[in-house]
């Protein structure tokens, strides 16, 4: 019997839309596997940001998602021992091996509880071996007590690996002290009809900070003053924290016009951190001269919270810099002047971001310029001294809330003993 004329057989198509259902499945497979796998897993970029962070280690921490993916570093989720132990001893083996294998840690979750943990970590690496991420195991270490144990060797031993991690830790902490306290002055200089008082408050003691000010004399009666903020934290942000304090002193003694010295600032950052390691700061440096019975001050701002003047009838304004490009970044970038008149009974306060961008209440909310002026209302006419004082009581009060250092420098010309000292 003749076939002619009927199809031919589909089984081809067939299978290949079978294979295509089954490879999807198994993509769906390999995703939910990694997202719901017996233990965490988490990718991070070189610098420890995370980038990607499965389901099962966000249930053990008790974060979301989007609290966590390019928001926080590994090491923000370590306790403050794990955090040291990181820093001295994970990091550097993994840097200088391209892995750590079977390294206890302990994880601080969401509740602020600790969950120790066996971490693994290996150092993705490119064709031309450039390392591109780092791919870290978890290991849930709760119910491995004895496994801990006989990585510690045994209970003493790890008592006294914490006892070495807190002497460890405090030497640290004194010795970053030692070191922010030097990128400060000492003490403020005394200017002739003027009071001024300053303030630095450190969000981490573990960490050093790259908030910075002075105050310092010029020829001619003319006094120079400065107050910014370095992009970053540590060692590499306090490098840059002193080359700045030094730029700046230099070119003052050359030619105080602010404008001029937040360029010779800029040129100097730029030429030094052009090729990759980009750095940068706010600034806002400023002169200050005899003008009749008060100081006249004129400064310029890159990238920085405007300066706030509080009058001695009550009446507060922002000194206002609009334009103000950053200091650092590009080759011939805009500084935007302003000058005022402080005359008896006013103060100006300058500030870094620390303070204005402090989360306040239920619903974290910034804290905001509006907020200090309203402050500064309330408290006008106020010294220098009486606006320090109550200025710190309100970064104490911040709590948790404040999570970034905050530099305080307050300028006034005295009055009468009516104004509140």
């Amino acid at each position: 019997m003749s076939h002619r004329g009927h199809c031919p057989p589909q089984q081809p198509d067939d299978d290949a839309g079978t294979n295509a259902t089954f490879t999807a499945l198994l993509e769906d497979s390999a995703e939910e596997l990694y997202d719901r796998a017996p233990c965490g897993y988490l990718s991070t970029l070189m610098d420890g940001t995370i980038a990607k962070i499965n389901g099962t280690l966000l249930d053990w921490l008790g974060y979301e998602r989007d609290e966590v993916v390019g928001r926080l570093r590994f090491s923000d989720l370590l306790t403050v021992g794990g955090k040291l132990y990181h820093e001295t001893h994970f990091a550097p083996l993994l840097h200088l091996h391209g892995e750590a294998s079977g390294i206890a840690l302990e994880l601080r979750t969401a509740a602020r509880a600790q969950l120790p943990v066996l971490v693994t970590s290996v150092v993705k690496r490119g064709t031309e071996g450039e390392p591109l991420l780092i791919r870290t195991t978890v290991f849930d270490a709760r119910e491995r007590r004895s496994y801990e144990r006989e990585l510690l060797h045994g209970r003493k031993v790890a008592e006294e690996a914490r006892r070495q991690a807190e002497r460890d830790r405090a030497r640290l902490q004194h010795a970053l002290a030692v070191l922010q306290k030097s990128l400060l002055p000492e003490t403020l200089p005394e200017v002739p009809n003027l009071r001024s008082a300053a303030y630095y408050h450190a969000a981490s003691p573990d960490q050093l900070g790259g908030d910075f000010y002075d105050l310092f004399p010029l020829a001619d009666e003319k006094w120079a003053f400065f107050l910014g903020d370095v992009c970053g934290k540590g060692p590499e942000a306090a490098a840059v924290t002193s080359l700045t304090r030094y730029t700046l002193r230099t070119a003052a003694m050359h030619d105080p016009d602010p404008v001029t010295a937040l360029t010779t600032l800029n040129r100097v950052l730029h030429q030094r951190y052009t090729g990759g390691d980009t750095r940068f700061c706010t600034a806002v440096f400023g002169t200050l001269e005899p003008d009749g019975d008060g100081m006249r001050v004129r400064l310029a701002a890159g990238g920085h919270p405007p300066a706030l003047v509080m009058r001695a009838d009550g009446g507060t304004e922002y000194l206002a810099t609009p334009g103000g490009m950053l200091v650092g970044i590009l080759p011939q970038p805009v500084f935007t002047p302003a000058e005022t008149v402080l005359r008896p009974g006013d103060t100006m306060l300058l500030y870094t971001d620390g303070l204005t961008e402090a989360r306040i209440g239920r619903d974290r909310a910034l804290y905001g310029e509006e907020a200090l002026q309203s402050l500064g209302g309330e408290l006008a006419p106020v010294s220098p001294d009486a606006l320090i004082a109550a200025l710190t009581d309100l970064l104490s009060s911040f709590g948790d809330g404040l999570n970034d250092d905050a530099a305080l420098l307050a300028l006034g010309v005295p009055t009468d003993p009516g104004i509140r000292s």
